[in-house]
């Protein structure tokens, strides 16, 4: 039986087939076929001939990585916000049909966490926190030694908590966490910002429309007082809350994604200031937060986390 995993990424996607099946002992190394998602149509046949090229012989196992909303029992992607035109795509059914074996489908935050856990900054913990920290803010939760997703598979939303009345827009809600520590929300952050500050370095010739946490992130590196009071002030809202994470789940550890890996230097001062004042200290003392380490493959290892641990 051969294993793959399918990331349905929102700019890119990629099948991967294990060289073994894979383990929770060490990280798995496989084959990788990678191009740019599109429609739907395009995309599931680029999926369909990137996984004939790979050979899935007799009752191949599928590991299914997307964005919410999808119903991860049935297997259907419902229309993420990131993969416009993806609605009602029975994804599970049409590659067990097309291929036999079987097909599990994972929201991206569940299966990069498992991935993180499996072979990751979180290996060996019971207790462990995944959040995604790019582009948006979602997490998976390790509780008691195994995936956490809720009453509807929906666990894990921490972007749609509101932390303050106003402020940028994240995961349709002004001033949630999404709103105010994603890639996203940064660039809210600084849009504002400039309006009130002319001449701001990470302003680029298009005009405010045109900021992106990346030209933000790369005038603080270069001394703009601006941009690095607006990565300081996300820090600070990232701690307060990872504050209510650690205080109602009490974890041994905080896995941070993305902006983090990147930007850790910045960010942690603030967050750990806020944490300070806010977190219960017992619980804040048991707990550490740390960056992802599985760098660029996180979406490739967490197809195939989502593959192994259906599948157990």
């Amino acid at each position: 039986m051969s294993t793959f995993g399918i990331d349905i990424g929102g700019t890119t996607s990629a099948v991967l087939k294990a060289a073994r099946r894979p383990d929770r002992e060490s990280r798995p190394e496989y084959e990788r076929i990678s191009f740019a998602t599109g429609s739907v149509e395009p995309t599931l046949a680029a999926i369909f001939a990137a996984i004939e090229e790979l050979d899935p012989g007799r009752e191949p196992l599928f590991g299914i990585s997307c964005g919410d909303p999808q119903d991860a029992e049935r297997g259907i992607i419902l229309g993420p916000p990131n993969l416009p035109g993806w609605d009602e795509v029975p994804i599970a059914a049409l590659l067990t049909e097309r291929f036999g074996g079987r097909a599990h489908l994972m929201n991206d935050a569940n299966a990069g966490a498992l991935a993180e856990w499996y072979w990751g900054a979180g290996r060996g913990t019971r207790n462990m926190i995944f959040c995604t920290h790019g582009t948006g803010m979602g997490a998976g939760l390790i509780l008691d030694g195994r995936l956490y997703e809720g009453t509807t598979r929906s666990a894990g939303e921490i972007g749609h908590m509101r932390l303050a009345p106003d402020g940028p827009v994240g995961y349709g809600k002004a001033g949630s966490l999404e709103g105010l520590v994603s890639g996203g929300g940064i660039a809210q952050l600084a849009q504002a910002a400039a309006r009130t500050r002319p001449g701001a370095a990470f302003v680029p010739p298009e005009g405010i429309e045109g900021v992106t946490t990346k030209l933000v992130a790369e005038a603080a590196r270069t001394g703009d007082d601006t941009a690095r009071e607006i990565l300081e002030e996300s820090g600070s809202w990232l701690g307060r809350g990872l504050a209510i994470l650690i205080d109602v789940l009490n974890p041994e550890v905080i896995v941070l994604g993305s902006l983090f890996i990147r930007l850790e230097d910045i960010l942690r001062p603030p967050m750990e200031a806020e944490l300070r004042a806010e977190c219960l200290p017992h619980t804040l003392a048991a707990c550490r937060i740390l960056a992802a380490t599985l760098g660029e493959q996180i979406g490739d290892l967490a197809a195939l986390a989502t593959a192994l641990y259906r599948d157990l």
